[in-house]
């Protein structure tokens, strides 16, 4: 598999994650690449005096030492300084760039998929993008209205889907009563048979108010749009709920199931990142191209200093190489069943 990395911001973790992840790496048979800076990386080699060795390639062709203990970088723009810990404009710019140029290099079939390291967001805004993140950036750039924000543990195998995303909580229960619920679960099913292998997933809705609204006493979204859209895909779907979401997750309820919808994001998040801070893995579903990163932001407070943490970029990296064999092994199988008819 052909791996690309986009650097995320400069001034954050990202460069180190991704130096780190490769060491471990670099002799698993795999090629790996970074999009981003080649400057950006060798100061934060030098700086942390990591044993890896740089290749400066003009496109994912230049390839021959790519898993042979050589991380080949793709520049895709130089920053004037760098400053470890700081918002800028400038890394912010560098950081929509590198995702762009990843995206492409999937997108045509360069790279198998991509791993993201962490973008700030008041960078990318500083400089002029309107997307509150990777997945909203990714959506938009392939077309994809709603892609679906999904954080998996590879050591619990706890999976965590959220309908509505960075979104304020005043907004949170209208965009439920707008949005199309039974599509949202219907998609889910297919990108966990496609994406992980799982034949007919077992899905677990939260409830949007507490206690799942205790039958309409705090709320009526789940007497009107949760529990009807369950009963509806439930004759093709393995669906249950709603379910309050403290009771679900005090009692690991979540063992039982492959996968639990949160209604909005600290719902979801909250509980998963108690679960697996170091291990989780963010993955956006519904895209043409498989995408995967770590669960954690840009670390600025650590920056440059050495002690960041490869282990969610790195389990981030394994489960995208996973996703991306899925997928080829279910087109192969497609394209098998096709040719004996």
């Amino acid at each position: 598999m052909r791996i690309v990395w986009s650097i995320g911001d400069p001034h954050g973790i990202g460069p180190e994650i991704i130096l780190k992840s490769f060491l471990k790496l670099q002799h698993s048979g795999h090629s790996f690449f970074v999009a981003g800076s080649y400057t950006v990386m060798d100061y934060y080699r030098k700086a942390l005096d990591l044993p890896v060795k740089l290749e400066l390639i003009e496109s994912v062709t230049a390839t021959a030492k790519a898993c042979c203990g050589v991380l080949p970088v793709l520049s895709i723009a130089e920053p004037k300084t760098i400053m470890p810990g700081t918002i800028s404009a400038e890394a912010g710019q560098i950081a929509i760039k590198s995702i762009n140029a990843a995206a492409e290099l999937c997108r045509d079939g360069r790279c198998d998929a991509l791993v993201t390291a962490p973008i700030n967001k008041e960078a990318i805004a500083k400089a002029g993008c309107a997307d509150t993140g990777h997945t909203g950036f990714l959506g938009r750039l392939f077309g994809i209205p709603s892609p679906t924000m999904m954080f998996f543990d590879p050591v619990s195998e706890l999976r965590v889907a959220l309908a509505t995303i960075h979104e304020s909580l005043d907004k949170v229960p209208g965009l439920i009563r707008s949005m199309n619920l039974d599509a949202f679960l219907t998609s889910l099913a297919e990108s966990l048979n496609s994406d992980f292998a799982i034949a007919s997933p077992r899905i677990a809705v939260l409830g949007l108010n507490p206690h799942a609204s205790d039958g309409g006493i705090m709320g009526s979204e789940e007497q009107e749009i949760i529990r009807p859209c369950i009963e509806r895909v439930s004759s093709r779907l393995r669906v249950d709920g709603p379910f309050a979401a403290d009771g679900f997750f005090g009692s690991k309820m979540y063992h039982n199931y492959d996968i639990v919808v949160a209604m909005y994001h600290d719902q979801g998040l909250l509980p998963f990142k108690v679960l697996a801070f170091d291990t989780g893995v963010n993955v956006t579903l519904g895209l043409p191209i498989v995408r995967t990163s770590p669960d954690h932001g840009t670390g600025f407070d650590i920056a440059g200093k050495g002690i960041a943490s490869e282990k969610s970029f790195y389990e981030a990296t394994l489960l995208a190489i996973t996703i991306a064999q899925n997928r080829k092994n279910k087109q192969n199988n497609h394209d098998d069943l096709i040719q004996s008819r």
